[in-house]
C-alpha cells in the first residue's frame, strides 16, 4: 500500500511523513496490478517479562526487489507509556545504530542524506498520539536487504483478575481526526489480513521472583515450557499459522501477585555521576490493602455520567454488548445518587438535558431509550460531549464519576488527555477500550489522569465483569491526602521521577520510580511508606528494600524512569502553551537524548555513512499495510473539508482507485456497507440471555415485583410461583428472595456482574423487617430445587 514517486524528492521536513506539496502521485495502493511486492518480508519478535516489566525487541527485514531506489514508510501502533529505547540497522555487514536527536535536526539530516544518495533511517513518534510511530526507511538500493531492529520497554498493566496484560497490537485502526483539527489528514487505505504480504514470528520468556501460574493467549500458543522446579522462569512461543487478524494478547499470571517490590539499578558506568543515567533509580511497586470493614460501605451518593461511543466502528456485538453493560450499571447505582448518559460519533446526544435524581422513573426512562441506541453517529468526535460534560456544575455532595466507553480511535489523544487532566479535581474517569485497536494511550491517560482505572475488552471478553469492577471502585469511598515519604541513609537523597499518586484502589498496583543519588554501604536499607486517608481512616503501608542494585538489570528501570519524567513534562510543556515555556522543551530534549528514550520532541535517526557509492534514479515510495485491517498514509496541506482521498477496494483481488470523495462522505459510506452486511447476515436479535432478563425486571429500589415475567424468567409458570409463596410474606419480598436464591444456584459463575444489584437487593430486604426471611429462603429452595443458605444472600 503506498504511492509511487516518479519526481525528484523534494526537501521539506514540515510535514511528520513527508508527502510533498509539489509531489505529483502517479499511481496509489497495493500495486498488485504491476505484482510489485511491498518490501517488508518478516518481522520477528522477542519479549521478555521480568515480574512486570516487559522489554520487546522486534526485528522488520525489508527487501527491495523493485528496480528502483525505495524509500519504504511503516506507520505502527506501541503501547502508549512504552520506552523506545534502541534502534539499528544492518545492510549487509553493516550495523549502524541510530541517535536520539531533536526531531527537526533529525528529519532535516534524514532528507539530507537521501538528497545526496545516502541510505537513512528515521523513526519517530506522532504528533498527535503517543502510541502511533512512523519508521521511515531510504534509499534502500535495488536488490539491497535491510533488518532494522527496535528495542522498547513498557509497564505491564493488572487485570480485574490480577492478570498482567501484554499485547502486540496487530491493527493499526484508521484514527479518527475531528473536523477543523490541525495536523496532517488521514488517509485510510484498507488489507484484508490473507493479504498482509509478511510473516510474524513471537516468542516470550517470563521470570519473576514467584512462580508463575499460567500464561493465556488470544492466539493460539505452543504449551509453556517451565525452563526450573520452582516455576519462577518459562518460555512460551506463538503456534505456526498465526494469522494477522487480531492483535497479540499474552495473559500473565503469578502466584501471590499482591506483593509490594523494590527494584534497585545501578546507574550506567559511563554516565555522569548525579546524572539519571548515572545514578542507581529505584522502582517500587505497591498493592494498597484496604481495611474489609471500610470496603463493606460502599457510598450511596455519587454524580454517575455514562459516555458512549456510537461511531460506526462500535457495529454489532460492540454496542449489543455496551448496552447490556448500560442495563447492569443502571440496575446497580444507588438509590439517592445522580445519572446522566451520553453518547457520541461525529455529533453528540444525552438522554437528559443535567444528570437527574436516580428514581424507578428515571431509571425506565433511560433504559427505553438505551435500547433504542445503535452504532449510527458517524466518527468519533469524543473532544465535544467531553467538553459539555465538564462545563455541567457539580451537584453538592455528589461525587462526578465518568465511565467512557470507546474503540479508542481518535487522532487527538493528547487533546483529549489534557482536558480530562484539567477537570480532574472535580471527578473520576473510568475508562474501557472496546475491541482491537483501542488505543492504549488514550485509554490508559484518561484514567491515568481522571484518577480512574482503565480496562481493555478484547476478543470473546466480556465487558460486564470489567466494568462491574470498576463501578466498585467508583463506589468505594475516594482516597485523599496521599502521600509518599522516604527513609534513607544519611548520605543518600531521593529524587522522585513520578508524578504524584493521585488515586488508590484496592489490590491495584501503583508504581513510583526514583532516583538515588549518593553513597551507601552494600548492607544499607531504604524504606518507603505510603500515607493516605479512607472513609476518615488514616492508613499507611511500608516497604523495606535492599539499596543493593540488582545484578544484570540493565538498564530497563532508568529508561522506564525517564520515560515517566519525559512524559510528565511534555504535559507540562502543554499546560504552558502560549507562555513563557521555561526552557521545559529544552528539558525534554536533553533527557530523551541523554537516556536514548524517545519523546514528542526527539526522533532516532540513523545514516549509512559508510556507503560511498551514491545511489542513482528515482525514488520510489511505497507505505507498507499494518497486519489487519488498515494502514495510514499522511498528506501534506492544509486541513480542509473536502480532501483528496484515495481508497484501495479489492475487486476480484485486485485494487482500484476511488478518487475525490469528501472525508466525512467516506466515513459514511464505510458504515453504510458495514450497516448493510450487518442487516444481511443477523437477520434478528439473538434471545435475551436469562441473566439479563431476570436483571431488567428487578426495580430501581432492588426489590423484584411478583408477575408472570418474573415466574417466566426463574423457568416456573405464575400460579406455581403464587402457590409456593408463604402466607406472611408479602409479594414482593417473596419475589426478591426467589430472584437472590436464583443468582446464588444458577449464575455463581457471573457473580462479578451481579453482586452489586444482589447488595441492594439484600438491603431492600434488610429495610423491610419482614418477619418471615427463613420461610421464604426455605420455600424458594423448594420451588426452584435449590439449597441456597440465609446468610449467603447477606440475609
Amino acid at each position: 500500500m503506498g504511492c509511487v514517486n516518479t519526481t525528484t524528492r523534494k526537501k521539506n521536513c514540515s510535514q511528520q511523513l513527508p508527502v510533498h506539496t509539489g509531489m505529483m502521485m502517479n499511481r496509489c495502493g497495493l500495486l498488485t496490478l504491476q505484482r510489485e511486492p511491498v518490501p517488508l518480508k518478516s518481522i520477528e519478535v522477542e519479549l521478555e517479562v521480568r515480574d512486570h516489566v516487559a522489554t520487546v525487541v522486534s526485528t522488520l527485514n525489508y527487501e527491495n526487489k523493485e528496480d528502483k531506489p525505495l524509500e519504504a514508510v511503516f506507520v505502527f501502533p506501541l503501547p502508549g507509556d512504552a520506552a523506545v529505547c534502541h534502534f539499528s540497522a544492518q545492510i549487509g555487514q553493516t550495523q549502524i545504530v541510530a541517535e536520539v536527536k531533536e526531531k527537526q535536526k533529525a528529519r532535516e539530516e534524514y532528507d539530507d542524506a537521501l538528497s545526496s544518495g545516502q541510505q537513512a533511517f528515521l523513526l519517530e513518534e506522532s504528533d498527535q498520539s503517543p502510541d502511533i510511530f512512523s519508521l521511515r526507511v531510504g534509499s534502500l538500493p535495488p536488490g539491497e536487504s535491510a533488518s532494522i531492529r527496535l528495542e522498547y520497554v513498557t509497564e505491564l498493566a493488572v487485570q480485574a483478575d490480577d492478570g498482567l496484560r501484554f499485547c502486540l497490537p496487530a491493527v493499526l485502526n484508521p484514527r479518527y481526526q475531528p473536523q477543523g483539527s490541525k495536523g496532517p489528514g488521514v488517509q485510510v487505505t484498507s488489507v484484508p489480513a490473507s493479504l498482509v504480504p509478511y510473516s510474524l514470528s513471537f516468542s516470550a520468556r517470563v521470570s519473576s521472583p514467584r512462580p508463575i501460574s499460567k500464561v493465556e493467549s488470544n492466539c493460539s500458543l505452543d504449551p509453556l515450557q517451565y525452563l526450573n522446579t520452582d516455576q519462577t522462569q518459562a518460555t512460551v512461543k506463538l503456534a505456526a499459522g498465526h494469522k494477522f487478524d487480531r492483535d497479540v494478547e499474552l495473559l500473565i499470571y503469578y502466584k501471590d501477585a499482591h506483593q509490594p517490590t523494590a527494584v534497585v539499578e545501578a546507574g550506567q558506568a559511563s554516565a555522569e555521576p548525579g546524572s539519571l543515567m548515572g545514578d542507581p533509580v529505584v522502582m517500587v511497586s505497591l498493592y494498597p490493602e484496604f481495611p474489609q470493614s471500610v470496603m463493606s460501605s460502599m457510598v450511596s451518593c455519587g454524580e454517575f455520567v455514562f459516555l458512549l461511543d456510537r461511531s460506526g466502528s462500535m457495529s454489532n456485538t460492540r454496542i449489543r454488548s455496551a448496552k447490556d453493560t448500560l442495563l447492569l450499571l443502571l440496575k446497580s447505582l444507588p438509590m439517592g445518587c445522580y445519572f446522566n448518559i451520553y453518547s457520541f460519533g461525529s455529533r453528540y446526544e444525552h438522554i437528559f438535558p443535567k444528570s437527574v435524581e436516580y428514581s424507578q422513573q428515571t431509571m425506565e426512562e433511560a433504559l427505553k431509550k438505551v435500547e433504542q441506541m445503535e452504532a449510527n453517529l458517524g466518527g468519533t468526535e469524543i473532544l465535544q460531549p467531553l467538553k459539555h460534560i465538564y462545563s455541567q456544575p457539580c451537584i453538592q455532595n455528589q461525587p462526578r464519576q465518568l465511565f467512557v466507553f470507546t474503540d479508542g480511535e481518535v487522532g487527538n489523544t493528547k487533546e483529549v488527555i489534557d482536558l480530562v487532566k484539567k477537570n480532574s479535581g472535580s471527578h473520576r474517569c473510568f475508562s474501557f477500550g472496546i475491541g482491537e485497536g483501542a488505543s492504549s494511550a488514550l485509554i490508559n491517560g484518561m484514567a491515568k489522569e481522571g484518577g480512574g482505572h482503565a480496562q481493555f475488552i478484547t476478543g470473546t471478553d466480556r465487558m460486564q465483569p470489567k466494568v462491574m469492577q470498576s463501578l466498585r471502585f467508583a463506589l468505594q469511598p475516594a482516597v485523599v491526602d496521599i502521600s509518599v515519604t522516604w527513609d534513607l541513609p544519611k548520605d543518600v537523597s531521593v529524587t522522585v521521577l513520578s508524578p504524584p499518586i493521585t488515586a488508590l484502589f484496592q489490590g491495584q498496583r501503583s508504581l513510583i520510580y526514583a532516583q538515588l543519588t549518593g553513597q551507601s554501604s552494600e548492607a544499607a536499607e531504604g524504606c518507603v511508606t505510603l500515607k493516605y486517608s479512607l472513609a476518615g481512616h488514616p492508613s499507611e503501608n511500608q516497604l523495606h528494600f535492599s539499596l543493593r542494585p540488582a545484578e544484570d538489570a540493565g538498564l530497563t528501570v532508568h529508561r522506564l524512569g525517564a520515560r515517566t519524567l519525559i512524559r510528565s513534562l511534555e504535559m507540562e510543556e502543554r499546560d504552558r502553551r502560549g507562555q513563557q515555556d521555561g526552557g521545559v522543551k529544552e528539558k525534554v530534549v536533553q533527557l530523551s537524548v541523554q537516556s536514548g528514550v524517545s519523546s514528542s520532541f526527539t526522533a532516532f535517526i540513523a545514516v549509512n555513512k559508510d556507503n560511498n557509492e551514491v545511489i542513482q534514479g528515482p525514488l520510489v515510495r511505497r507505505n507498507i499495510p499494518t497486519p489487519g485491517t488498515f494502514s495510514i498514509f499522511m498528506t501534506s496541506g492544509q486541513p480542509t473539508r473536502k480532501r483528496r482521498e484515495l481508497r484501495t477496494v479489492p475487486v476480484s483481488g485486485s485494487p482500484v482507485m476511488c478518487e475525490e470523495m469528501e472525508t466525512d462522505g467516506l466515513m459514511m459510506m464505510m458504515m453504510e456497507e458495514e450497516n448493510q452486511s450487518i442487516k444481511s447476515a443477523v437477520p434478528e436479535q439473538p434471545p435475551r440471555d436469562p441473566l439479563l432478563q431476570l436483571v431488567s425486571l428487578q426495580e430501581a429500589s432492588g426489590c423484584w415485583l411478583l408477575d408472570p415475567a418474573l415466574a417466566a424468567a426463574l423457568g416456573k409458570t405464575n400460579e406455581e410461583v403464587e402457590k409456593s409463596k408463604p402466607e406472611k410474606a408479602s409479594s414482593e419480598v417473596w419475589a426478591t428472595i426467589l430472584a437472590l436464591i436464583w443468582l446464588h444456584d444458577f449464575k455463581m459463575d457471573a457473580k462479578d456482574e451481579w453482586e452489586l444489584l444482589a447488595m441492594k437487593a439484600a438491603s431492600w430486604l434488610r429495610a423491610q423487617n419482614a418477619p418471615c426471611v427463613s420461610e421464604c429462603v426455605d420455600a424458594g429452595n423448594v420451588l426452584l430445587g435449590c439449597s441456597v443458605k440465609k446468610e449467603a444472600l447477606g440475609l
